[in-house]
């Protein structure tokens, strides 16, 4: 396979683009000493690659001057698309520029890509700051409580009431001259807004994010340069309870102070001139404190602000802080802080009502049209000073039309302004976020119109990697369900649900979803960061927890759950190809292995299963708790043995391979009939045979067989829960029942995806049975309607009805599997996918009797591509008969369709239906 020579400065010609630092794009206070660069490829021309690269980085100077050349790696052969550097050490809170040079497939050289990068504080000592908080003893003054004071109903108004107001924290400082470069480095047990000279400083959102805060915790790095003054400034902080000491998950006992009792601050300025001189001004015990308008702030509770306690002018330089008390020192024990590694919470998107109702209570409820997650911005105009208005966050509304909260339990999920009585206020909580479609105002002074509410949608910012459409309306609707539950539920850290009293790392919950995940968005950063997490959350003996950041009831990871250790970080090394995440995680995936194989010597899981909570949520189906869990042993145990052969451990692989073996063995010795049936006779169990690679051929086939009997006997409707979802159609499209599959996509009854899409749902619902039009609403003891676990199925629609996935020996994508299924009412579907390599593209569609299928290989990738007909002398590709493109080999036909094998570049082939 050739490629022709492209003109000079032809638009054709091969481009670096999409450069990563850490998977992030221009990350600024990166803590990591050898970063990992990458760059994706893109080029208009067939057969296309980097026939050799080369990385140059050089150190800059405060003023952003090139100084030295720090790394050169001269031409490399191959068309890898990163590297680790590997150059002079890195020096703290510097920025270095990168480029990447290139030689396409010909040998010439292409126009280089160039980014940057800057480090953080790079080791502990780089620190000179303290902790502070506001001082408890000096409170103030505390008044009777009166009905004001309560919020919410019965116990939960009681508790929000005991909730503690929000700390201000601020010092002032002189500047002598405009500084050439100035870096903010700063963190908090809590929550955090940072404010210098009258403005806020930066966007993140719930900063700085939810860790396991026994073992880290993130600070941020922001570029101030600009908002310093040469003269008097000021810089300060907003402090709020967050994860650290607020209420998470739904223990009764333990609702709040999970890591701590209050939260503290740390924050460290760098002020650099044009002379080389650098002014430093840290958190110590010069800051002042104070409390202000915000009375509480809580993550499941809501926010109450009272406007009349405004603290006018507080973070300008020069304001009166003497009635403020000093802060309290807690210490300069900085060893648990890490720079950020992923991007933040942000705001992602506006929502704009879609309709508003004044109900006869005279509450508006406002429809925004969309279940999302964050918060509502709200203007109010000519209130009374201290006319209270309270806003109430749903999901769902009543068959009265009124707002449903029950599902909430013991989340208020309740924001309170208490107006100052000026002509033109707003209101925007700062650190809580709700799970919401809904929105009721209570006490809004006027008429509320639709440019006075706006829904602010929160979401860690993974950048979107993937799209798709299908000529069908509903499954589009399911598309847009699923990634509007992932961007809910991935609010700093991958979350079960964003609106009950619970919103935990639930780790089955984000195995099963992965892989449509890394469809649906760049998320290498964000599970990167997260296992981290999973790791330094495990007990003693080495289990894997069910949550993760662990909580302080957590107990040993259940069978799928605790597995979640070993699966997420093989499918990320699958993605994304660095191994970092596999190796740093390699010994807790041994540890897991061994923590399950000593309690069960005889290789069926019974013993240490936690919880064990089977398939979760399945319907008219128990899959035996057996079943289930040894079926898990047996595929943990080959995945770590299969990233033993990829780090180079021989003797792991070796053992771990013969212990898969072996936990096969006894699973069908114990749990499979010579006629094929599977203990318990359930589609789940069945399932996770067959995708595990459990079942002898002859054994396979036949439960192939009974799953889909027991599927067409109900009526193409579908039993499976949590565990086994996932694996539902990519299944029965593997062993030739994609006629099945697609009757599940399309069905429309009870259960089913477009059962919920038909009752309203505009996003993934946490049982089938969210709600029924006999019954209502599911039971109020667990019935998220935002959770993406169902929404699994998002991956079989990339692979295999747009036809978008890789060969099962490939990494990142390097080799791609083509394979459209067309079936169903499905006539077309669309997706693209930016890989870590480039840009992949399927569209196919049928017209006028004939197949067609567009294709785009990004460049240094190859690609089987399976076109759905048996006769390759029908296929024609860009006009010609398929077997004549000097660039395309003919692999043969089967019953799947007829293969070749393309190289990088665009294809369009044509085919007789």
């Amino acid at each position: 396979m050739t490629a022709e020579r492209p003109a000079a400065g032809s638009s054709q010609q091969l481009t670096a683009y999409g450069l990563q630092c850490e998977y992030r794009t221009t990350p600024m206070g990166i803590g990591e000493t050898r970063p990992r660069l990458w760059w994706r490829l893109r080029s208009g021309r067939r057969g296309d690659r980097a026939s050799a690269h080369k990385v140059v980085v050089h150190r800059l100077t405060p003023g952003g001057e090139p100084a030295e050349q720090v790394w050169d790696t001269g031409w490399l052969d191959g068309a890898a698309n990163g590297v680790v550097y590997e150059g002079a050490r890195l020096e703290p809170s510097t920025r270095y520029h990168w480029e990447v040079c290139l030689r396409d497939v010909t040998g010439d050289p292409v126009e280089p890509a160039a980014s940057w990068f800057e480090t953080g504080l790079l080791s502990h000592g780089d620190w000179i700051a303290c902790w502070i908080s506001r001082d408890p003893e000096s409170a103030g003054v505390a008044d009777p409580p009166t009905d004001d004071d309560i919020l919410g109903d019965g116990p939960i108004g009681h508790l929000n009431r005991r909730l503690p107001p929000c700390s201000f924290l601020r010092t002032d400082f002189g500047i002598a001259r405009a500084p050439v470069r100035a870096r903010l480095f700063i963190s908090a047990k809590g929550l955090y807004e940072a404010r210098m000279n009258g403005r806020r400083i930066g966007d993140h959102e719930l900063a700085p994010g939810w860790t396991d805060y026994r073992s880290r915790i993130q600070y941020q790095c922001y570029d101030v340069t600009d908002m310093i003054v040469a003269g008097s400034n000021s810089l300060g902080a907003i402090l709020g309870d967050g994860w650290f000491s607020g209420r998470v998950g739904p223990g009764a006992r333990v609702l709040g102070e999970h890591y701590g009792s209050s939260p503290e601050l740390i924050a460290q300025l760098q002020v650099d001139h044009a002379d080389g001189s650098r002014q430093v001004v840290a958190t110590d015990g010069s800051w002042r404190a104070a409390t202000g308008p915000l009375r509480y702030s809580d993550l499941l509770a809501g926010e109450y602000v009272d406007a009349r306690r405004d603290l006018g002018g507080w973070d300008q330089p020069g304001y009166d802080a003497s009635r403020w008390s000093p802060v309290l020192v807690r210490g300069a024990d900085v060893t648990l802080l890490v720079a950020s590694s992923d991007e933040p919470v942000r705001v992602m998107e506006l929502l704009e009502p879609r309709a508003i109702e004044q109900r006869p209570s005279g509450r508006y409820v406002v429809d925004l049209g969309q279940n999302m997650v964050g918060r509502v911005r709200v203007t109010i105009r000519d209130a009374a000073p201290g006319a209270r208005m309270i806003l109430r966050h749903g999901e769902a509304l009543t068959a009265d039309g009124d707002l449903y909260t029950a599902n909430l339990r013991l989340a208020a999920a309740t924001d309170v302004y208490v107006a100052a009585g000026g002509a033109n206020e707003t209101f925007e909580p700062r650190f809580t976020c709700h799970g919401f479609r809904y929105v009721e105002l209570d006490g809004y002074p006027g008429r509320l119109e639709p440019a006075d509410v706006i829904g602010v949608v929160l979401h860690s910012d993974t950048p979107q990697a993937g799209q798709l459409a299908t000529s069908d309306e509903l499954v589009n609707r399911l598309v847009s369900n699923i990634w509007w539950s992932q961007r809910g539920n991935f609010v700093s850290i991958p979350t079960d649900c964003p609106q009950r009293d619970e919103r935990l790392g639930w780790l089955a919950d984000a195995q099963v979803f992965l892989p449509t995940a890394c469809y649906n968005a760049d998320v290498a950063a964000f599970f990167s960061r997260w296992m981290r997490d999973v790791v330094s959350s495990r007990l003693p003996g080495g289990a894997f927890p069910d949550v993760a950041p662990r909580l302080v009831f957590e107990r040993v990871g259940a069978p799928g759950w605790g597995d979640a250790g070993v699966i997420i970080p093989w499918e990320l090394w699958r993605t994304y190809g660095d191994d970092r995440v596999l190796r740093s995680t390699f010994p807790a995936m041994v540890a897991w292995i061994e923590h399950v194989h000593s309690a069960n010597p005889d290789l069926i899981w019974r013993n240490r299963v936690g919880n064990h909570y089977g398939d979760w949520l399945s319907v008219d189906a128990t899959t035996p708790r057996e079943v289930l869990a040894t079926a898990h042993f047996a595929h943990s145990a080959a995945l770590v043995s299969r990233a033993a052969e990829v780090l180079g451990e021989t003797g792991q692989a070796s053992s771990h391979r013969e212990l898969a073996a072996r936990i096969a063995d006894a699973f069908r010795a114990h749990f499979v009939a010579p006629d094929g049936h599977i203990a318990g006779d359930t589609q789940t169990g069945y399932l996770l045979a067959l995708a595990f690679g459990l079942l002898t051929p002859d054994m396979a086939e036949r439960a192939a067989i009974l799953l889909a009997a027991d599927i067409e006997r109900r009526g193409s409707r579908l039993t499976t829960g949590f565990l086994g979802v996932a694996l539902l159609c990519p299944v029965l499209t593997a062993y030739g029942r994609a006629d099945l599959a697609y009757a599940l996509l399309h069905q429309n009854a009870y259960p089913s995806w477009n059962y919920s899409i038909i009752h309203g749902a505009t996003t993934i619902w946490e049982r089938w049975d969210g709600w029924t039009p006999d019954r209502g609403f599911q039971s109020v003891a667990m019935n998220s309607l935002n959770h993406y676990s169902l929404g699994s199925v998002g991956e079989w629609l990339y692979r295999s009805v747009a036809g978008i996935g890789q060969s099962d020996t490939s990494v990142a994508f390097a080799d791609l599997d083509i394979r459209p299924v067309p079936g169903g009412k499905v006539t077309s579907a669309a997706a693209h996918y930016e890989s870590v390599r480039g840009r992949i593209e399927s569209e196919w569609h049928v017209a006028g009797g004939s197949f067609h299928l567009t294709v785009l290989v990004p460049p240094g990738v190859t690609a089987t591509i399976v076109i759905p007909t048996r006769d390759a002398a029908k296929v024609l590709e860009s006009d010609r008969p398929l077997g004549s493109a000097p660039d395309i080999a003919v692999i043969g036909a089967d019953k799947a369709g007829v293969s070749c094998r393309v190289s990088s570049g665009r294809y369009h082939f044509v085919a007789a239906c």
